[in-house]
C-alpha cells in the first residue's frame, strides 16, 4: 500500500512538475510574442486584448470614434537650428507655398513649429508627415496627459511625405489601423490632431475623392509622366529626356473634414474609430481650410512604416517605365492610340522589370493585379506597397488585344537611383552635407544653363547648412568644373587652393558664388 501510494505521490509531483514548466514556457512565449518585429502584428496583439468598441450604426454621432481616437493623437512640436541664410517659413511651406504663398518672399527659418502625430503602438511608435519633422533639431511629443517626451527619428520618407518617429514610453493609447482600400467616396470621417496649435481638435466631413495626384510630393523635379514637349523631342530624336525617375507616391484620399496647418500628421478616421488617412495637406488660396483636404492611405503608410522598423529604410520596388496618363482630352503629338483610359508607355527602363517581363513602348496598361487603372495615382499606389522582388500583374493592350505580363519589381538601381536611408531622395556628398539629383532639362531652360545638379536635401550644421545653401538651388560648378551627376560633384571636389572649396549655381533669387573651409 505504502509503495504504491509513493508511486502514486511520485507521478502526481511528476505531473505537476511538468505543467508548471509548460505554463512557465508558454508565458514566456506569450511574453516574447507581445513585442511584435511589425506594427501589424503589434496591432493584432494590442487589439486582440483591447477590442474598440466603436459602433457606426444609426444616426450620425461620432463621439465613440472620437474618444477611442483622440487620446493616441498627439501633438508634435519641433525647433530647428537658425539658417545661416534664406531658409523656409514653416515647415509646412509644403502645401502653403504650393496652396496658397508661393509669391511671397522667402523668410528666415524658424526656431519652432508644431504639427500633429498618431500612436500606432503601445511601446511609442507614432506615425506623422515627414515635411512636419524634416530638419527639425529637436522633436518633442506632447502626450494627451500632457507628458512632454523627446522623441528620436526612426525614418523619413519625401517620396510618401510619411516619417516614423519613437518615443521611450509604454503603455500608450493606440489607434487602431484601418484598410483605406475600403474607404468610399460619400463615407463619414473625422480628422484629429492639433491645428493653429490648439488643442485635441475633432473636425467631420465625408471622403470627397480617392486616387488623387495634386503635384505637392517632389514637385521641384519632373517625375515619369513626361511632358508633351519633352515627349515630341523624344520623337524627335529617340534619346530619352534627362530627368530622374520618379520616386514620389501621391494617390491622396480628399476630404471635406476641416484641416489645417498643425493637422499634418493628424489622424483621418472611418465612423467606426479606425485609421484610414494621415492627413498631409489642404488646397487653400489662403492657407487655411477652404474644404479640400488630403491624407496618404493608411494602407501605404502601413508598408513605410514597417519598412523603416525591419530595415531602417524604404524598400521600394520599381516597374521600370516611363508613361502619359491618357484621358478623353487633346493627347501629346506621337501617341497613337484612341484609348481615353490608362496608362501609356512611352519608355521602358532598360534592365527594369518591365523590360524584363516583355512590355513594349506604345503598349497602354489597364489594369493592375485585375484592378481597373484610370490615372497615375491608382499605379503608383498600389505598387507603393510592394517590395523589390515582388510580383505584379499587369494587363496590357497591344494591338487592340488585352494580354496578362507579370512583372517582378526591382530596386532603385533598376531606374538609375543610388540608395540610401531615404532621409531624402538623390545620393549624398558627405563632405557638402547634402544630396544631389541631375537636373531636369526643364529646369536648364528655366534657367538658361546647360548643366547642373539640383540639392534636394541639405543636412543640419555641415556644410551647406551653415553657408546658406538651400534645397532646390541649382549647382552648375565645383571647383570650377561644370558637374551634371553626382560622380562630377564627387569627381571635382579633391579641393582648390587653401583648403578650400567654391561653388557656382543659380536659383529663384538669381545666381550665386560660395567659397568655404573644406569639412
Amino acid at each position: 500500500m505504502y509503495k504504491h501510494m509513493k508511486k502514486i505521490l511520485g507521478i502526481t509531483v511528476l505531473a505537476a512538475f511538468i505543467g508548471g514548466a509548460a505554463a512557465i514556457g508558454g508565458y514566456k512565449l506569450f511574453e516574447r510574442n507581445q513585442t511584435g518585429s511589425t506594427i501589424t502584428e503589434k496591432q493584432n496583439l494590442y487589439f486582440a486584448n483591447n477590442p474598440l468598441k466603436v459602433s457606426s450604426a444609426g444616426a450620425t454621432d461620432f463621439t465613440q470614434a472620437a474618444a477611442a481616437v483622440a487620446p493616441g493623437v498627439v501633438h508634435i512640436k519641433t525647433t530647428y537650428a537658425a539658417s545661416k541664410g534664406q531658409g523656409s517659413s514653416s515647415p509646412f511651406d509644403m502645401m502653403e507655398d504650393f496652396f496658397g504663398g508661393g509669391g511671397r518672399q522667402m523668410q528666415r527659418q524658424p526656431r519652432a513649429a508644431s504639427g500633429s502625430g498618431v500612436i500606432i503602438s503601445q511601446d511609442g511608435y507614432i506615425v506623422t508627415n515627414n515635411h512636419v519633422v524634416e530638419n527639425a533639431e529637436k522633436v518633442e511629443v506632447v502626450l494627451t496627459d500632457r507628458r512632454k517626451v523627446e522623441a528620436k527619428v526612426i525614418g523619413r520618407d519625401p517620396n510618401t511625405d510619411l516619417a516614423l518617429i519613437k518615443v521611450n514610453a509604454t503603455g500608450l493609447p493606440v489607434v487602431k489601423m484601418g484598410n483605406s482600400d475600403n474607404v468610399q467616396v460619400g463615407e463619414w470621417v473625422l480628422a484629429v490632431g492639433f491645428p493653429l496649435d490648439l488643442n485635441t481638435t475633432v473636425t467631420a466631413g465625408i471622403v470627397s475623392a480617392k486616387n488623387r495626384s495634386i503635384g505637392i510630393i517632389g514637385r521641384e523635379q519632373q517625375g515619369n509622366e513626361i511632358t508633351e514637349e519633352e515627349y515630341r523631342e523624344y520623337q524627335r530624336t529617340g534619346k530619352r529626356p534627362d530627368r530622374p525617375a520618379n520616386t514620389s507616391i501621391e494617390s491622396f484620399i480628399q476630404t471635406d473634414a476641416a484641416i489645417n496647418p498643425g493637422n499634418s500628421g493628424g489622424a483621418l478616421v472611418n465612423a467606426n474609430g479606425e485609421l484610414v488617412g494621415i492627413n498631409s495637406a489642404i488646397a487653400s488660396q489662403s492657407g487655411y481650410n477652404q474644404g479640400y483636404g488630403f491624407a496618404i492611405p493608411v494602407n501605404l503608410a502601413r508598408k513605410i512604416v514597417d519598412d523603416f522598423m525591419k530595415y531602417g529604410s524604404v524598400k521600394r520596388g520599381y516597374i521600370g517605365v516611363n508613361f502619359v496618363p491618357l484621358s478623353g482630352e487633346e493627347k501629346p503629338e506621337g501617341i497613337k492610340t484612341n484609348e481615353i483610359s490608362g496608362l501609356y508607355v512611352n519608355d521602358v527602363v532598360a534592365g527594369g522589370g518591365a523590360a524584363a517581363a516583355g512590355i513594349k513602348s506604345g503598349d497602354v496598361i489597364k489594369k493592375v493585379d485585375g484592378v481597373v487603372i484610370n490615372d497615375s495615382p491608382d499605379l503608383q499606389e498600389r505598387v507603393g506597397r510592394l517590395n523589390p522582388g515582388d510580383k505584379v500583374k499587369l494587363t496590357v493592350l497591344r494591338g487592340g488585344a488585352l494580354k496578362d505580363y507579370t512583372v517582378t519589381l526591382k530596386g532603385e538601381a533598376s531606374v538609375g537611383l543610388t540608395a540610401n536611408n531615404n532621409a531624402s531622395k538623390g545620393a549624398e556628398v558627405s563632405k557638402l552635407g547634402a544630396t544631389f539629383a541631375p537636373a531636369t532639362q526643364a529646369q536648364k531652360s528655366k534657367y538658361g544653363i546647360n548643366n547642373g545638379v539640383v540639392v534636394t536635401s541639405v543636412t543640419t550644421g555641415k556644410a551647406f547648412d551653415n553657408i546658406g545653401v538651400e534645397k532646390g538651388l541649382i549647382i552648375t560648378k565645383v571647383n570650377g568644373q561644370p558637374v551634371n551627376s553626382v560622380a562630377d560633384v564627387q569627381k571635382a571636389l579633391p579641393l582648390g587652393r587653401n583648403n578650400m572649396v567654391s561653388i557656382s549655381g543659380v536659383g529663384e533669387q538669381g545666381s550665386y558664388n560660395y567659397s568655404f573651409p573644406a569639412q
